[in-house]
């Protein structure tokens, strides 16, 4: 099992990097001297974090629901019975229902709190609605073929096609085919329209997904579990998605010239992502196999899933931090971007060490999610909004810009000891060893070392420098001490790829 989750989180990473690559791109034209306004960047990053926030709320729970269930109604039905995936659209179209009617009714209270601070963004306010009715849908379908082991395509949508999607508006928009910045916000409102038609086709044709919307026994049966379990997850994913975007929203509402500061704070944003990334490929590979093992009761199991999936990203993480967090600046300058973009560095360094413990916890929430104890993902939900949403608000009065980055660092470390705590006490999981601790030393050491020789290059040599140098320092590190089981594996697979290794065999 842990090989699968292995093979499909590396295939999942690469995929994701490939994204990442034209999502520079998109940046390097939204950001550069001469191309999009701050303010225009700072709409387009306002419009992705709100619609965040409302889909979690428009899809009714339904990801989390397919996630828990699909077990259970894939053992005991046929493909063409199976009405759970039927259901799971239905609601979330509801939801958007829901959505519409709700943005209509508090558009006054979101002119008062976004007027004066962030003007342009309710110029625009209609368009975040069909970006939301897109993400939903696309969310719902994305969560069905997680659980059938189709995560690769679906990480492939949304981290490849949905960024080319981007730049085709971007590069049409920047020689002047795409005339007004409203036309390339309305176009860009529909993207994830595109997304759930091209998966909803290709589950279609492959016959992975069957529409009925005849009651099968296992939703007559689990009906009272299901709607308990969706009220809660819920509750759990309006206070997680609002605390993942809260910081956001705080800059541009509460700060003067907010849509200038959420633009350089995106920027931040965005290079943590990077950062954030593994973790969201081995989410999508670890769900299914977590399901099963819970419903087959086998902790051990669960465990090493647990363990592995601490210490592997724990390791991704630090190296990617470092390398970022020596070059932010430099890039900037390098590349022409607008100056005003290296504030972002400090509120970056703050944003990483977040995504680098948050990490470093592996799929803490997702053993929570399946397991039985899945009500407490609210409840621990409830403790990090309690703290994030006031330290952001006051800690943004009073350190600006960097003030939301250091309470959601705060916030993250309670929020993911009370969850490390609670799988102790229940089942015996812990996610961390000593080499944990190693894997901490070797970036602090990477980081050092290299800031002292190098920080001083500029251009392109000194990115290069810098870069080069810290993986190698990281690989001996690693190679050394080899923090993960994981890692033989893997260098082996890469081995028996070189060209000279397939002759010898």
């Amino acid at each position: 099992m842990s090989s699968k989750i292995r093979r499909q989180s590396i295939i999942s990473s690469l995929i994701i990097y490939s994204g990442f690559l034209i999502g520079f791109v998109n940046v390097y034209f939204f950001t550069r001297n001469g191309a999009f306004s701050t303010d225009q960047y700072g709409v387009y990053n306002i419009i992705i974090a709100a619609g965040i926030f409302l889909a979690s709320l428009g899809s009714l729970a339904m990801p989390g629901y397919i996630h828990k269930f699909f077990p259970y109604y894939h053992d005991r039905l046929s493909p063409e019975t199976n009405d759970q995936i039927s259901w799971a659209l239905l609601i979330s179209l509801l939801g958007c229902v829901l959505i519409a009617v709700g943005g209509w009714a508090f558009k006054g209270l979101v002119i008062r709190k976004f007027g004066s601070n962030s003007a342009l963004f309710i110029q625009y306010y209609q368009w975040l609605f069909p970006f939301v009715f897109g993400l939903i849908l696309y969310n719902v379908l994305e969560a069905y073929g997680w659980v059938l082991q189709k995560s690769v395509l679906t990480t492939f949508l949304k981290e490849v096609q949905w960024r080319c999607i981007i730049t085709v508006l971007v590069v049409l928009f920047f020689f002047g085919i795409i005339k007004s910045f409203d036309t390339f916000i309305v176009l860009f409102s529909f993207s994830y329209f595109a997304l759930f038609l091209t998966l909803l086709t290709y589950l279609l044709a492959a016959r992975k997904i069957h529409l009925t919307f005849k009651v099968s026994v296992v939703t007559k049966r689990f009906l009272k579990k299901i709607a308990g379990f969706c009220m809660f997850v819920f509750g759990a994913g309006i206070v997680l998605n609002l605390s993942a975007i809260f910081d956001t929203i705080v800059i541009a509402s509460v700060l003067p010239n907010g849509l200038e500061k959420a633009a350089v704070f995106s920027l931040a944003q965005l290079m943590t992502s990077i950062i954030q990334a593994p973790q969201r490929s081995v989410v999508a590979a670890a769900i299914p196999h977590l399901s099963i093992a819970w419903k087959n009761k086998q902790i051990p199991t669960i465990q090493n899933i647990y363990q592995r999936s601490s210490i592997n990203l724990l390791m991704i993480a630090s190296v990617l931090f470092v390398l970022i967090a020596l070059n932010y600046r430099q890039a900037v300058v390098t590349f022409d971007i607008n100056k005003d973009y290296l504030l972002g560095f400090v509120p970056f360094i703050f944003l990483g060490l977040t995504r680098v413990i948050d990490s470093g916890t592996g799929v803490n929430a997702q053993i929570i999610g399946t397991s039985n104890f899945w009500r407490f993902e609210l409840y621990s939900g409830l403790v990090l909004m309690g703290c994030m949403l006031p330290l952001s608000y006051l800690f943004a009065k009073q350190f600006d810009i960097l003030g939301p980055t250091i309470a959601g660092l705060i916030s993250t470390i309670i929020y993911n000891t009370f969850r490390i705590v609670f799988l102790w006490k229940k089942y015996r999981l812990f996610p961390f060893t000593p080499k944990s601790v190693y894997m901490l030393n070797i970036a602090l050491g990477v980081y050092i070392i290299t800031w002292l020789l190098f920080d001083s290059w500029s251009g392109l040599p000194g990115l290069f420098a810098r870069s080069i140098f810290a993986l190698i320092l990281f690989a001996a590190g690693i190679l050394i001490l080899k923090p993960s089981p994981d890692m033989g594996p893997v260098m082996q697979a890469l081995l028996n790829r070189t060209p000279w290794r397939r002759k010898k065999l």
